[in-house]
């Protein structure tokens, strides 16, 4: 039975791209597939208004040929897509305060000065990180066509009839959707790393190049004076090796070489505009010796620029840096320079500096408003921020790779035959010996495993980087499922190798290390780990030199191993326990969040999100995971990118410096009936997940999660292991296939049965209405219910071989959605989902009718391909719905 709810105003640009869509089904697919695809459209949308037959749609679905299916179902995508981009252009996805002007007027208005906010970002770091995380199902191809609407789309809003190469500016947007209606949206082949390295690097040189200098002037405004560049761009995209061997130390060269080709081209083109700009004559103005004498070593002997020296300086600029691009790209810049032998820049800080001392000459004469701003001061803020890296690239590996590499090291060095037979405290005693010594492990006359060579590679290979690039390319190695001392001990060695760790009376290490907490049972541990580490002396020492230690917590598989509400209290709690540890050792703490775009996977807004965080544990430093469809819909074009962008800085300054929302007996008496509930729910996940006889089973027909690990969506493999166990199961696929099937089942289960069970309501009350951290949870969840549908979700029970045993076990996963929904509906005093959040409600409630034809279809298709028809329609069909559903569904991996 569905509740009543209210009819949904549509968008006036999805209507307007709506109408657009359906003028090119008819024009390049035919008045008679328009007529289909309208019919049911109209017949979704007339049985979600409850003015239509329950059947009636399906009636629809069923006079469709396989042909048809295709058509129909890029359709229905490309009106997702189109929806989608118009609501971003509304601002659905910005929200209210989220943004660092509003967040600085916040705090002074709670007696927190500037000058507080301005120490806190002397020391501060926010960081984006894109990871390769295979959840984006659109093709490349498709998002750029996607993005060049939005601009047509602006053009629009200014009330431009006509684009600057004079085409119709309706007839331009026309055009596009006709090429996204015939763009294959299927990737036919896996993609390789090298393409994944060119995905991300197209939003760093688009988007976060231009936008991040804009935002920090924009900030500088609003602080009235300069901040330093605190928000810096990550990537593990080439370094990331976890379960993925295609990633080598070749991989990390080519992803570290193109993106020094990327921002160094891009100074180029700067510094080419900038001397075409500073056309300023010393006939006019004095100007400094610093800047006379970057004139006079230029090589720039023009007679005709002989009284314009900062043309000169920045002739000569230009030279010295396409002499670096030289050198580091190994190729000839687009642009020859005007010298040929110039001096390459060592460093970006060299590069800086002879900018630096043009700004000052400017500043000298007038007000100074040549010199703050303009493209000078873009460039400027550009080498602070990317210098000639980029985006600093992590390195990760998992922990029992490391245990085998060393093992291996130490037999074949004759020190310990049989490392991996050690125990806990004699691994530490041995990995302390060899890190005092100068001695390495490693020899050139050894032949070692493949496993163990490549893992040296890219220890060399970070090495390499450094000297090329600077310490700034690569300054974090992770360590999946990182549980004890030795695993951290174990990297450093590696480190040791290469020459980034170097022992001593002040041991020194280029890169830091970092544990991955990810199961329940890790990050309960990670205090222990943590206070083991930081007493070893050369633990303290080199976290002493360095002033920071990062820990990184994991979302995803926290959440597979023991269901939302656990995941989030475990994480929360976590990062409370660590932040006295890291207090006593006198070190920063920087968490570093593992976060996916599907709230089973630490999804859902990030603002809330960072604001939720426990006092004392962001202090000004925050790194998180940007992966998959939420780099596209989060940072897709610049206007998104700066919403985006700001939340997470305006959040960071809010979480760090805002006093606590509740005193420490309160948050006690909360944090107590939390742990009564999160022990509930994880209970009643476990019996679901784990305890369930025939449960896995059921997941892998139920779902389609063998079709999905079939998709041609990233290079890394879908599950750890050859083993179909949901524990070697990687989160991504996991959390994929239950939002297809729409359950979500990820993101909510469990949640109810521990808030039924909770007697005391009034303090369920309370919690929701003072505590931030359980209104960010229970956002969260919401937008899970309202996505998830029980009635689209039992259909799927017609895959499952054994039906009975099938109905069983959706029975009682229908039944634990029902006492959620009721449950949430109840604590936060609402009639209906998203009765609070009515942007949010439209949003979703205009998917709905069609995503719902788009499930059935998907059924008809997996029943068919299942009992053995090899029609490579079925097979496309499949791969377009998931496509299709992802894409309606936003944040569905």
């Amino acid at each position: 039975m569905r509740i009543a709810i209210p009819h949904t105003r549509q968008n006036p640009d999805i209507r307007f791209l709506g109408r657009l869509l359906g003028d090119v089904i008819r024009a390049y697919g035919g008045d008679a597939l328009f007529r289909r695809v309208e019919y049911i459209r109209s017949a979704s949308v007339d049985r979600h208004r409850g003015i239509a037959a329950p059947d009636s749609i399906e009636l629809g679905l069923d006079a469709l040929t396989l042909d048809d299916t295709i058509s129909f179902v890029r359709g229905f995508m490309l009106f997702s897509m189109l929806a989608n981009l118009a609501e971003d252009r509304q601002g659905v996805a910005a929200e209210p305060g989220a943004d660092v002007a509003q967040a600085i007027a916040r705090l002074e208005a709670e007696g927190i000065d500037r000058d507080r906010v301005t120490a806190l970002l002397q020391q501060a770091l926010v960081a984006p990180v894109l990871t390769a995380h295979p959840t984006e199902v659109r093709r490349k191809s498709t998002i750029d066509h996607r993005n060049h609407i939005a601009e047509l789309m602006k053009l629009r809003d200014m009330g431009r009839t006509e684009t600057d190469g004079g085409e119709l500016v309706e007839e331009a947007i026309y055009r596009q959707i006709a090429l996204l209606w015939q763009t294959r949206p299927l990737r036919r082949e896996r993609l390789y790393v090298a393409d994944e390295v060119e995905t991300a690097l197209a939003y760093l040189r688009d988007v976060f190049l231009p936008v991040i200098p804009a935002l920090h002037a924009r900030w500088e405004r609003a602080l009235g004076q300069r901040p330093p560049s605190f928000l810096r761009p990550g990537s593990w995209i080439g370094g990331d090796r976890d379960g993925n061997p295609n990633v080598t130390a070749d991989s990390l060269r080519l992803a570290l070489g193109r993106a020094a080709e990327t921002v160094i081209g891009h100074y180029l083109d700067l510094l080419h505009r900038l001397g075409a700009e500073l056309s300023i004559s010393t006939e006019l103005t004095p100007v400094t010796e610093e800047v006379i004498a970057l004139a006079e070593r230029s090589g720039d002997d023009s007679p005709s620029r002989s009284d314009e020296p900062f043309r000169r300086a920045i002739t000569g600029v230009y030279s010295r840096l396409a002499a670096t691009y030289r050198v580091l790209v190994g190729r000839e810049p687009p642009r020859p320079p005007a010298s040929a032998d110039a001096e390459p820049y060592a460093y970006p800080a060299d590069f800086r500096a002879d900018l630096v001392a043009i700004a000052h000459a400017l500043a000298r004469d007038g007000d100074g408003a040549l010199a703050g701003g303009g493209g000078l001061g873009r460039l400027i803020r550009a080498v602070e921020t990317f210098g000639f890296h980029l985006a600093t690239l992590d390195l990760r590996q998992n922990a029992d790779v490391h245990e085998r590499v060393v093992a291996e090291l130490l037999n074949s060095a004759g020190v310990e035959a049989d490392y991996r037979a050690l125990d806990e405290e004699g691994r530490v005693a041995l990995l302390r010996r060899e890190l005092a010594s100068s001695r390495p492990l490693s020899s050139p006359y050894v032949t070692y495993s493949d496993e163990t060579a490549s893992e040296l590679a890219i220890v060399h290979a970070a090495a390499e980087a450094h000297a090329r690039y600077g310490a700034e390319a690569i300054t974090t190695y992770i360590i999946s499922k990182a549980e004890s001392v030795s695993d951290l001990l174990e990297v450093h060695i590696l480190l040791k190798e290469a020459g980034l760790y170097v022992p001593g009376d002040t041991p020194t290490s280029a890169i830091m290390v970092v544990p991955l907490f990810e199961t329940i049972a890790d990050l309960e541990n990670a205090p222990k780990v943590m206070t083991a580490w930081f007493a070893l002396p050369e633990a303290a020492t080199i976290t002493a030199a360095r002033g920071v230690q990062e820990v990184m917590v994991g979302y995803s598989d926290s959440n597979k191993d023991g269901g939302y509400l656990t995941s989030v209290w475990s994480l929360h709690q976590a990062s409370r326990a660590l932040a006295p540890v890291f207090e006593r050792a006198g070190a920063a703490m920087q968490l570093f969040h593992g976060r996916g775009g599907a709230v089973g996977r630490g999804g859902g807004s990030s603002f809330m999100a960072i604001r939720a965080q426990p006092p004392g544990t962001v202090a000004g430093r925050i790194r998180i995971t940007e992966q998959g469809e939420v780099i596209a819909a989060k940072y897709g074009t610049r206007e998104s990118a700066v919403t985006n962008l700001e939340a997470m800085a305006s959040a960071t300054l809010l979480a760090s410096l805002e006093p606590p929302q509740l005193a420490e007996a309160e948050y006690e008496r909360f944090a107590g009936a939390m742990a009564k509930l999160s022990d509930t729910a994880f209970h009643a996940y476990r019996d679901l997940v784990y305890g369930t006889e025939g449960f896995r089973t059921f997941f892998r027909q139920f779902t389609p999660i063998a079709e999905i690990a079939d998709l041609k969506i990233g290079s890394r493999p879908a599950s750890r292991t050859k083993s179909d166990r949901i524990e070697d199961l990687r989160a991504i696929p996991w959390v994929f296939s239950w939002a297809q099937a729409r359950v979500m089942l990820p993101g909510w289960y469990g949640v109810g049965q521990a808030l039924a069970a909770f007697e005391d309501r009034g303090l369920l009350a309370e919690m929701v209405e003072g505590w931030p951290f359980l209104q960010s949870t229970l956002a969260n969840l919401e937008m899970v219910l309202a996505k998830s549908d029980m009635e689209i979700a039992g259909h799927y029970v017609a895959l499952v071989e054994d039906q009975a045993h099938g109905q069983t076990i959706f029975d009682r996963i229908r039944d634990g959605w029902h006492v959620t929904r009721d449950n949430l509906l109840d604590i936060t005093g609402q009639s209906r989902l998203l009765e609070k959040s009515p942007a949010l409600d439209e949003s979703i409630r205009l998917r709905l009718p069609y995503i719902e034809p788009l499930n059935h279809l998907q059924i008809e298709l997996l029943k068919r391909h299942r009992a053995g028809e090899d029609d490579p329609r079925i097979h496309e069909g499949i791969q377009l719905s998931i496509n299709a559903i992802a894409t309606a569904l936003r944040n569905s991996g």
